[in-house]
């Protein structure tokens, strides 16, 4: 369980993220919103990879975090394969061959990124994270340029490799978000507000 509370995140004179509270329990939890308003930054704060002003974030402690960032940051000088293979253990139980083609890029294990659509490489950035693994996965637009027909590949795959874990999905894509999350949380003007069923902390809980 990812608990955030009473999270607020400023940039200079701006605040991007007002008194934040949330639970982020197993399964896949969409945060939906407008370009700019602070998914990304909340990512990154579940992450560790940004400090909150105010508040804290709990759950992660001693945790391996998964992060997918909006670009694919594949390393360029490795084959597909190789930077799926960067990541596993010495001795994977699914070689990065299968992992590719699990996402739809059979044969392409020895193709650089260079040589990569974009979406095929966004592709290849899913399989590495997957097969890298982790007790919660923050994935950031992982599906942007990825057309309808690998979705319908790509969606039960995250599912079934997830299972049982947190995992935070940030999207711009409203069908996206209700066909494969089972919550929905939406950012604006840096508040976060559930949409339906969702974890959001009541204010009494937040100011205990």
């Amino acid at each position: 369980m990812i608990r955030l509370k009473n999270v607020e995140k400023r940039f200079g004179d701006q605040t991007v993220l007002r008194g934040v509270n949330a639970e982020f329990s197993a399964g896949i939890t969409a945060l939906l919103g407008a370009s700019g308003g602070g998914k990304t930054t909340l990512l990154r704060l579940i992450a560790g990879l940004e400090t909150p002003d105010a508040g804290t974030v709990s759950g992660t402690e001693g945790k391996k975090i998964c992060f997918l960032f909006q670009e694919p940051r594949l390393l360029p000088w490795l084959t597909a394969g190789q930077n799926v293979q960067a990541v596993q253990e010495k001795h994977p139980s699914v070689s990065a061959a299968e992992w590719l083609e699990r996402v739809g890029l059979s044969g392409a294990e020895n193709k650089f990124p260079a040589e990569l659509s974009g979406g095929m490489r966004q592709r290849a950035a899913l399989a590495r994270a997957l097969a890298f693994g982790g007790d919660c996965f923050l994935l950031d637009e992982p599906f942007k340029e990825i057309d309808a027909a690998a979705k319908s590949l790509l969606f039960p795959l995250l599912k079934r490799e997830t299972a049982g874990k947190p995992v935070i999905l940030v999207t711009h894509s409203e069908e996206e978000a209700r066909l494969l999350c089972g919550r929905i949380f939406r950012l604006e003007n840096g508040v976060l507000q559930p949409d339906g069923p969702g974890s959001l902390l009541p204010e009494t809980a937040a100011g205990d």
